[in-house]
C-alpha cells in the first residue's frame, strides 16, 4: 500500500471556498478514535486552544463539546475569513500541545463540518452538541458536563 492509500480522501467542498460569513458545525475526531478528553488536562488544553483560535479569527463559538474520542464545534466566521484557516490553527496548536503531554499524534486527517443555511436554527444545533454526553451516557444532564460550552452561551439559550 503506498501512503497515499493510508489516509481517507479529503471531504471538503471542491468548488466551495469556504469563506464567511459562515457558520458550521464542525466535528474532529482523535486519532485511532482514543479517548483523550476523558482526561482533565488534554480537554483543557483542547478548550483553551479552541478559544485562542476562534479569538484570532474573530470567530464566535457558539457551542462546543468535548466527548472523549470526538470534539463538536459550533462556529461562525466572518466576512472574508476562511474557515478552513481557523481549522487548520486550532488543529495545529492544538496537536503540538495534546502531542508534547501525550507523545502521540492528537488528530484524525481532516475532518467533518456542515454548514447551516439561513433558516436553520443555531440554537438547535448547539443543544444537539450540547446533548451528546447525555446520549452517550456520560452525564445526567448537559448543564453538569464539564467539557461543554462556552457557559456563558448555556445559559444565555436557557432564557
Amino acid at each position: 500500500m503506498n501512503r497515499s492509500d493510508q489516509y481517507r480522501k479529503s471531504p471538503r467542498l471542491k468548488d466551495f471556498d469556504y469563506l464567511g460569513p459562515l457558520a458550521a458545525h464542525i466535528t474532529f475526531v482523535t486519532r485511532q478514535r482514543r479517548p483523550l478528553f476523558s482526561d482533565e488536562r488534554l480537554a483543557s488544553i483542547c478548550m483553551r486552544t479552541l478559544t485562542e483560535a476562534c479569538h484570532r479569527f474573530s470567530a464566535e463559538l457558539h457551542a462546543y463539546c468535548l466527548m472523549p474520542d470526538h470534539v463538536h464545534v459550533l462556529v461562525s466566521v466572518p466576512e472574508g475569513i476562511p474557515l478552513t484557516a481557523l481549522v487548520r490553527d486550532f488543529k495545529q496548536r492544538s496537536g503540538y500541545e495534546l502531542k508534547r503531554v501525550t507523545g502521540d499524534f492528537a488528530w484524525q486527517v481532516s475532518y467533518y463540518d456542515q454548514f447551516l443555511r439561513k433558516e436553520e436554527s443555531i440554537v438547535d444545533i448547539a443543544m444537539y452538541i450540547w446533548d451528546n454526553p447525555v446520549k452517550a451516557g456520560i452525564a445526567g444532564s448537559w448543564l453538569d458536563y464539564p467539557y461543554s460550552g462556552p457557559r456563558d452561551r448555556l445559559t444565555d439559550f436557557l432564557g
